[in-house]
C-alpha cells in the first residue's frame, strides 16, 4: 500500500490528513482519550509537548549564515505575513475588542480568530509549491518565516492591537524551544542534521493531537463564516505578499505560495488563552474557525499559485 504517496499528494496531506482524522475520533467518540488513558491519551490530547519538540527540531534547520537571497526573500514575506495580520487584527480590535460576535452570520468571529488564521504560514504547503514552481532558495525561505510559528507573534499582534498585554516570562517561553534549537543546529551541523530530520516526522503527530482537539460540530457550526474567513486570508494577505515579492525582486508566486494558515496556528487560540484568560471564552470558536481556515487555504493557495504561475510563466515543463 502506498498509504504515505497518496496522502501527499494531498497538499499539505501529511498535516491535513492526520487534524481530520484525529476530529473525527474526537467527533464520534469523544471520551476515547480518557478511556483508553496512557500513552493513547497522552498522543490524542498531547499537541503541546509534540509541538514543542517540533519548534525545537524546526529551529535547529535555521542557519545563522543563510544566504543574503535566502534571508531577503524569508524575511521579506515573515514580515509582510505578520504586518498584514497585525494592521487587520488592530482594525478589527476597533470593533470587536477581546470579545466576539454573538449573532448573525459573523456570529463567533474574534480578533483572537483572525489574528491566529493570518500570523502563521503553512509551511508545508508552501516548501511543497516552491518545489514545484521556485527555486530551491525559494523552499529554503522558509527556515527565515518558520520563525511565525508557535504562540509568540500572535501575542505580539495582539499586543500591538491594544488587546492584551503578557508577561515577559509567556514571551519568552513561547519562543525559546525555537531559540535553543537555532543556538543547538548553529553550534553542531551534525545535531542540524539529526534534528531536522525529525521535522517532518513529528508533523502528523501534533496535527493530529491537534485535531484530536476539535469537534467536526463546531467546524461545521463555523459553516460559512469559517470558509469566508479562509477566503479573506487568502485575499487579503496574499495580495500583500505578491505585491512586496514583486517589489523585492520575485515573481509573485512565492508570496501567494505563502497565503495559507498554518495546522498548528488551530492550536494559537488555546495557547493564547492559557496566556491571558480573558480570550478562554472565545477559544472553540477561534479554534474551529482557524481549522476550517487550515483546510480552505489548503485548497485554494494550490490553485490561485499554479495560476498565478502559469501566468507569470513559473510552470516547469
Amino acid at each position: 500500500m502506498r498509504i504515505k504517496a497518496t496522502i501527499e499528494r494531498i497538499p499539505g496531506g501529511m498535516m491535513i490528513v492526520p487534524l481530520l482524522l484525529g476530529a473525527i475520533i474526537n467527533t464520534l467518540f469523544p471520551t476515547i482519550s480518557k478511556t483508553f488513558g496512557s500513552f493513547t491519551g497522552a498522543l490524542m490530547t498531547g499537541s503541546l509537548p509534540i509541538l514543542a519538540v517540533f519548534y525545537v527540531c524546526m529551529g535547529a534547520t535555521i542557519d545563522f549564515k543563510a544566504t543574503p537571497y535566502i534571508m531577503k526573500k524569508g524575511g521579506t514575506l515573515l514580515i509582510t505575513k505578520i504586518g498584514t495580520a497585525m494592521i487587520v487584527g488592530f482594525i478589527a480590535a476597533k470593533f470587536l475588542g477581546e470579545g466576539m460576535i454573538s449573532g448573525g452570520l459573523l456570529a463567533g468571529l474574534s480578533v483572537l480568530a483572525i489574528v491566529a488564521a493570518m500570523n502563521d504560514t503553512n509551511g508545508g504547503l508552501y516548501m511543497a509549491l516552491m518545489g514545484q514552481f521556485g527555486k530551491k532558495e525559494d523552499v529554503g525561505a522558509y527556515s527565515i518565516m518558520s520563525l511565525e510559528s508557535g504562540p509568540f507573534l500572535s501575542m505580539i499582534t495582539l499586543g500591538v492591537a491594544g488587546l492584551a498585554a503578557f508577561p515577559w516570562q509567556t514571551l519568552v517561553g513561547a519562543i525559546l524551544p525555537l531559540v535553543i534549537g537555532m543556538i543547538l543546529g548553529n553550534l553542531d551541523k551534525e545535531l542540524r542534521e539529526f534534528l531536522g530530520k525529525a521535522v517532518p516526522v513529528l508533523v502528523p503527530f501534533f496535527a493530529f493531537a491537534l485535531g484530536a482537539g476539535l469537534n467536526l460540530k463546531n467546524v461545521w457550526q463555523a459553516g460559512v463564516l469559517g470558509i469566508l474567513l479562509g477566503i479573506a486570508v487568502v485575499v487579503i494577505t496574499g495580495i500583500t505578499l505578491l505585491l512586496m515579492d514583486r517589489l523585492t525582486g520575485g515573481n509573485g508566486v512565492a508570496g501567494l505560495s505563502a497565503a495559507s494558515t498554518a495546522g498548528n496556528a488551530a492550536g494559537v487560540p488555546a495557547a493564547v488563552a492559557a496566556a491571558n484568560a480573558a480570550y478562554a471564552p472565545v477559544v472553540p470558536s477561534a479554534t474551529a474557525l482557524v481549522a476550517s481556515c487550515v483546510i480552505v487555504t489548503a485548497i485554494l493557495v494550490p490553485i490561485v499559485t499554479a495560476w498565478w504561475a502559469k501566468r507569470v510563466g513559473a510552470v516547469r515543463s
